[in-house]
């Protein structure tokens, strides 16, 4: 690309850590979560959400256990103040809930935003202000004092009015050195320090401070450095949670967050699906669920994640998409042939192995433990499916147990079809397609009756019907369907091996139809298969081996 010349790196180094999250290899448990879904995510929407969407969405983040929201920016616009004010005198906030709300380091701002907590029973007020170089240099245009004095001037104000506000209300402080990774490591752990020195956190009421990747300018391990440094330099660092809000410019949400709860992260801000402005904020569906594939709680519910989608999609007007982790509709489809068969031998494996943890190939987590199906979401048929994808499909969702050999061949004529339709083919075309090509097959030999009679060797009498005309002959074999077999072609000149039988039940009862299947071999070395169902064992059987002589070619 032309123009490369014209950047540089713009984030800022820490000075010398000693990189003790590199020494980890996963994260042990679950941060303290906080969406920002209402904030972060609702202005980032080209029609933000309604007060009643608002609201439906609210109750849905708490119904999958978030402990902390951040409701909005009150002070900033009437809509966020009602949806606020409606939040707290309708009672909906559960009692073990936590809003949160934004300010800005002015004074004003802050006393309507206080205003707008009347009444609250637990709250974050949230202040920050822009530290950066690029924001203090071209933005304010204001010297690094005079950017520390504003958040102090914050940090006041809010102390302020806290002790103004009503002594039932829990309202704790939270701060963040806006566009975090584009500032001086020094200036940042400066700027934060003086903040605390005014708010004087205590184990009883400690105070948040939040790093925010505002725009992401480097590679994770350099946020995790810058993050390390923070955690092992702040003051009263016993009574601070240290909070991470990764953005996603870089693609980079998921690996900064995780590398910075290795380095002292102890909650993390962001949304679900990542929505946020221009790339989006941190998806805590997928941080969530990269623990959760670890074996670790992450304190949030996705089992119904078609739920979650569905809520998401309707009162954001966005889309998820197809291959977003754990949820996109198609994560844990398989088309390709080998991963199908290695999916279903893993499968195989543990209903046999009784395993006590998920190993199976190609799937991280179970898809059944985020409300996903095997038959529907996993397995999917086209023309590059093969086998064992097919033959899992044919087990598991219709109950035919096919030889191996033909699930093969049937794998073949499923793949011919979905090539020629140019379409992925739903478990009840792939169905309809064993119907048609496979089972009970009568055209043009037709075996309309069958009489056995036995002494040193099975003794049949055999009804047939080739193209309509009626012919009977006898046959003899070591077997029913041996005796079928040689009667054909002994009168009516079939030349093949019978070189595959099996049978099972279809349903159970007394009423349970049987299904056969029939390999023969014919010409040079070439296979031909069938299928029979009846609800006596032999009918299915010879109606399989029927099937199988009329599909020769």
């Amino acid at each position: 690309m032309k123009n490369f010349e014209k950047y540089k790196i713009q984030y800022y180094q820490a000075p010398k850590t000693a990189m003790k999250w590199a020494q980890k290899d996963h994260v042990e448990q679950a941060p303290i979560w906080c969406s920002v879904d209402l904030r972060d995510g609702n202005q980032s929407l080209m029609i933000p959400m309604s007060l009643e969407e608002k609201i439906e969405f609210f109750n849905y983040l708490v119904k999958i256990g978030f402990k902390e929201i951040e409701v909005g920016f009150p002070a900033a616009s009437e809509t966020e103040y009602n949806f606020l004010r409606a939040l707290i005198e309708q009672n909906l906030i559960p009692d073990d809930v936590t809003v949160q709300v934004l300010t800005q380091a002015r004074e004003h701002i802050i006393k309507k935003t206080f205003d707008s907590l009347k009444g609250v029973k637990k709250a974050i007020v949230h202040l920050y202000n822009s530290t950066s170089y690029a924001q203090r240099t071209q933005v304010f245009k204001k010297s690094d004092e005079e950017i520390i004095q504003l958040a102090k001037f914050g940090a006041e104000c809010c102390k302020k009015y806290l002790e103004q506000a009503d002594p039932e209300s829990d309202i704790r402080f939270e701060y963040s050195p806006e566009s975090f990774t584009g500032t001086e490591m020094e200036f940042a752990l400066e700027i934060c320090n003086s903040v605390l020195d005014i708010w004087q956190p205590t184990a009883e009421k400690p105070v948040i401070i939040n790093l925010p990747v505002t725009v992401s300018h480097s590679m994770p391990h350099v946020y995790a450095n810058q993050v390390e440094y923070i955690s092992d330099n702040l003051k009263y660092r016993d009574n601070v949670i240290l909070s991470i809000h990764p953005h996603n410019d870089r693609g980079c949400a998921v690996a900064d967050t995780e590398m910075a709860l290795l380095a002292g992260g102890q909650r993390v801000e962001g949304t679900l699906f990542g929505n946020g402005e221009r790339t989006g904020n941190v998806d805590i569906i997928t941080v969530a669920m990269n623990l959760y594939s670890h074996g670790i709680d992450p304190k949030l519910d996705f089992s119904d994640m078609p739920k979650a989608v569905e809520v998401y999609e309707k009162v954001t007007r966005m889309h998820v998409y197809e291959r977003q982790p754990y949820s996109g509709s198609l994560v844990f489809a398989a088309f390709s042939g080998s991963h199908q068969d290695a999916i279903a031998k893993g499968m195989k494996w543990r209903e046999e192995k009784e395993c006590a943890h998920w190993t199976v190939p190609y799937l991280p987590i179970d898809p059944s433990d985020v409300g996903r199906e095997y038959e529907t979401d996993v397995i999917r048929i086209n023309s590059q499916s093969g086998k064992g994808g097919i033959g899992y499909i044919m087990e598991h969702h219709f109950g035919y147990d096919l030889p191996a050999k033909m699930r093969e061949d049937f794998g073949y004529t499923v793949k011919n079809v979905s090539d020629h339709m140019h379409k992925e083919l739903s478990v009840n075309e792939v169905m309809d397609i064993f119907k048609k090509e496979y089972i009970n097959y009568f055209t043009p030999l037709d075996v309309t009756a069958v009489r056995f009679e036995q002494n040193d060797n099975i003794h049949v009498e055999v009804t047939v019907e080739i193209n309509g005309k009626e012919q009977k002959f006898n046959g003899v074999g070591n077997g029913r369907l041996d005796a079928v077999s040689n009667g054909l072609k002994e009168h009516l000149g079939y030349k093949y091996k019978l070189t595959t039988y099996k049978e099972h039940a279809l349903t159970t009862g007394t009423s349970s139809k049987a299904i056969a299947y029939v390999g023969i071999e014919y010409g040079d070395g070439k296979a031909s298969w069938g299928a029979g169902t009846h609800d006596d064992i032999m009918a299915a059987s010879v109606n399989a081996l029927v099937s199988a002589i009329n599909r020769m070619k």
